[in-house]
């Protein structure tokens, strides 16, 4: 085994272990399955953005079957041989093997910001899709009611998967606007790479956004979720807390103003230097 070779497994394995950590750290976990959580899906789109959508699909495989061992106590409410083979493809190997797809869009979009937004977006889209299939076939009757499977199926996974991608998508955007995944390392974007300072402040201005997003999502979603059906509910929209809303949003656009503009200072100085 060469070389490079060694070094993409290392680098996966350490991935794919991350991810796993991650998805233990729930920001909030509905009652019948499903979870906010800390960027988890990010691990294996790196993957992804590193040595392609094949090898992604490897590490997205790895994960889904780690996901499954973690929620293996799920399979003990099917009803049948089949009903649990299909929540093992639908909820876990389709689910979280298409998160290596999130490099679809690099060749189309030459912007990494962009084709992560696009990337990351579609592959969280994939796996709501097959959970929302799972919700409204397998889980029909058992915890989602059977007359209004569909669209129950639609609102309670929509409850934590909305959320989740805007954390996740966000995360994959600061990170390919920050860091150049298409070397033999990881290494600074190549167009911030002139300067350290410019870098950390122009980092801090994304970041800055990124947690106001975050934030406004965690607060708005979780109210709206049904404390006993786990579906989304926008009836409750009004035990949302507005003001918290209001204010991690001005604190996030001000903050990402003042560290842009401490970026744009850091440039001109080091171009009269």
């Amino acid at each position: 085994m060469n070389r490079k070779k060694v070094i993409m497994l290392t680098e996966t394995a350490l991935l794919i272990a991350l991810s796993t950590v991650l998805s233990m750290i729930k920001i909030f976990e509905l009652p019948y399955g499903g979870s906010i959580t800390a960027f988890s899906m990010v691990p294996i789109m790196i993957a992804a953005f590193r040595y392609g959508t094949k090898w992604g699909m490897f590490a997205g495989f790895v994960n889904s079957l780690i996901q499954l061992l973690l929620g293996m106590n799920n399979l003990s409410y099917a009803t049948s041989a089949s009903a649990a083979f299909a929540i093992i493809l639908l909820d876990y190997i389709f689910a979280f093997s298409f998160l290596g797809l999130a490099a679809i869009f690099k060749k189309q979009l030459k912007d990494d910001g962009l084709s992560a937004i696009a990337g990351a977006t579609f592959v969280c889209a994939i796996r709501y899709f097959f959970h929302v299939i799972s919700g409204c076939t397998v889980w029909a009757g058992i915890s989602i009611p059977t007359g209004e499977a569909l669209v129950y199926s639609l609102s309670y996974n929509a409850t934590f998967m909305i959320p989740e991608t805007i954390i996740n998508v966000a995360m994959a955007f600061w990170l390919c606007k920050t860091l150049d995944f298409s070397g033999d390392t990881i290494a600074r974007a190549k167009k911030t790479s002139h300067s350290r300072a410019a870098l950390t402040f122009t980092s801090l201005s994304i970041l800055s956004i990124i947690a106001a997003i975050i934030i406004d999502a965690v607060t708005f979603f979780i109210p709206l979720q049904n404390a006993k059906s786990g579906e989304l509910d926008f009836s409750l929209v009004s035990k949302v807390n507005y003001p918290l809303i209001i204010i991690a949003s001005i604190a996030g656009v001000v903050l990402c103003v003042v560290f842009q503009l401490l970026a744009l200072l850091v440039k001109k100085k080091q171009e009269k230097v």
